[in-house]
């Protein structure tokens, strides 16, 4: 049985929510990943907690064409941060009946940040949302070994780990590390590609992450390995930027290459 796949916001961002909807259905995909908060100042986004009518639209897509949401992005943890803020994105995660937020940490005390990403966890869990912490080496939560260690200190029932196979290839995080996580602290993880050498720069990754991944088992990572370590239960959110790509192709054309790519590595991981 092969898991279910999850067509992340990245891979085709210049779509809207019901547009992202539409072509994940149309390709086989069973949820998709919102992005409601931009990843950095000025970042492209979509803030359904601010537009009732495209909330409004978006559920109507949901209901039609039985895709669910798997998560909603980004939530950046940064030292002014308020909890508080966040009501009005975890209602209308609940009214989309999503299941996971993509956390990332932007705060250099990691004490703090710790205390934060508690609270968070506190106020999105009566809204029935996971806080998953996506590591990745240019944020204060560089590897999996500090997200984990994170995720332990705080101790909060929904609170997770997010594993982006880019992000633990180029932090240099092994395998054995997934295999010491708990039960219940991955609830879902992104698979894509990239060439085998790793960047030299923070400058190099953020772009690379943002705008040029490759489709899973076109680039060098081992993502056979990774796949076999995973939890085989839990959704596969496909995460794939092809900035240059989408100049000439469509974004149901990439969708489905990512797609079908994602199946080959999951068959090959059996």
């Amino acid at each position: 049985m092969m898991p279910s796949f999850s067509l992340a916001a990245l891979t085709a961002l210049e779509l809207a929510p019901p547009e992202l909807i539409d072509v994940a259905a149309a390709c086989g995909y069973g949820h998709v990943g919102l992005r409601l908060l931009p990843a950095m100042p000025g970042g492209v986004a979509y803030p359904l907690m601010e537009d009732h009518a495209a909330l409004r639209e978006t559920i109507e897509r949901l209901d039609a064409t039985g895709v669910t949401v798997a998560d909603l992005e980004v939530v950046a943890i940064r030292p002014e941060t308020e909890i508080a803020a966040f009501s009005a994105f975890f209602e209308a995660g609940a009214r989309l009946r999503a299941k996971h937020v993509l956390v990332a940490a932007y705060d250099p005390d990691l004490d703090r940040f710790a205390d934060r990403f508690a609270g968070f966890c506190e106020a999105a869990a009566p809204y029935g949302l996971t806080a998953d912490l996506e590591f990745m080496p240019w944020t204060s939560v560089p590897d999996l070994k500090t997200a984990m260690r994170i995720v332990e200190q705080v101790a909060q029932a929904n609170g997770g780990v997010l594993v982006d196979a880019l992000h633990f290839d180029r932090s240099q995080s092994s395998v054995g590390d997934i295999a010491a996580i708990p039960a219940g602290k991955l609830h879902y993880w992104q698979l894509c590609d990239a060439p085998a050498e790793r960047p030299a720069t923070s400058e190099e990754m953020m772009h690379a992450a943002r705008n040029a991944r490759m489709f899973p088992g076109e680039g060098g990572l081992d993502l056979v390995s990774l796949t076999r370590a995973m939890p085989p239960d839990i959704a596969i959110s496909i995460e794939v930027p092809t900035a240059t790509l989408a100049r000439t192709v469509g974004a149901e054309a990439r969708a489905r290459r990512a797609l079908e790519a994602a199946r080959r590595i999951v068959a090959a991981a059996r």
